[in-house]
């Protein structure tokens, strides 16, 4: 008997049809179900505990799996506000780890069925045994600075992946053999043209959008006119705190928090 089915041991569902979770709609807002509701299902994964040991499970269901009554299909970006910010944390690490469930049942060197593995999160071959771990992709996000006093200003960039005239903090992927104050430092000389220093660990957030970690950073900026990376950038810009363009502030995103920051420090 798994925890959640004990009547000792209350339960969340976070039911994931590809990139979805299912809510439950009440009068009062939506809920993450307490029980398992009747509709074709696959694979449970145990996400862990709450403080409160309500045990928490991720459930697989097909891609065109049609809602229960009074439920929706809520993807998870708009899910966000809508309920407890833990769970929609939660809700991301269900969608992650049945994503990577889904897409690793065949190994990747020899291409036998993989085995899910009860001691550990992983898959193996049992054919060539390999292993294989829920990916994770560490992306660094910084806020860069340049001027004194009043007149400081934030670098920010309107990148592509935006539909609307939005500008945000310049962002990347690490690559493989760079550390993270190398990345920081590649990614803006790469997006932007420009050099910094001072590159300092701000905090960090996970995101899975699609499956990313991101490492916030902050820096100053040293040198370089801005020459930007047309096919990632749109615009980009130095801006006073009393003058931003539309950018994150505060909310779901560490780019919001960076900028909020500053905003603090400036007396904003």
């Amino acid at each position: 008997m798994r925890p959640a089915e004990s009547a000792d041991h209350p339960a969340l569902f976070m039911i994931v049809r590809r990139g979805e979770i299912l809510v439950e709609a009440r009068p009062e807002g939506f809920a993450v179900p307490t029980a398992m509701v009747d509709i074709p299902h696959g694979t449970h994964h145990i996400l862990g505990s709450t403080a409160e040991g309500t045990w928490v499970y991720g459930v697989d269901v097909a891609e065109r799996t049609d809602e229960p009554d009074d439920h929706l299909w809520v993807p998870l970006r708009q899910l966000y506000g809508k309920i407890d910010e833990t769970l929609w944390v939660v809700a991301g690490r269900a969608e992650q780890i049945i994503s990577w469930d889904r897409t690793h049942q065949y190994c990747g060197r020899c291409g036998a069925a993989t085995v899910a593995q009860t001691t550990e999160r992983s898959r193996k071959c049992p054919s060539c045994a390999l292993l294989a771990y829920p990916r994770l992709s560490p992306a660094v996000i910084t806020l860069v600075t340049r001027g004194e006093g009043q007149d400081e200003e934030a670098l920010l960039a309107w990148g592509r992946q935006f539909p609307g005239r939005f500008y945000s903090t310049l962002a990347g992927f690490v690559e493989p053999g760079e550390n993270l104050e190398q990345c920081v430092a590649r990614e803006i000389m790469e997006e932007v043209g420009v050099t910094v220093s001072d590159i300092t660990y701000f905090g960090s957030q996970p995101w899975p959008f699609p499956n990313s970690l991101m490492l916030g950073f902050t820096a100053r900026y040293v040198g370089g006119e801005l020459v930007l990376q047309e096919e990632e950038i749109v615009e980009a810009g130095w801006f006073r705190a009393d003058a931003l363009p539309p950018c994150p502030r505060g909310g779901m995103s560490i780019a919001g928090a960076l900028i909020e920051s500053w905003l603090r420090r400036m007396g904003q």
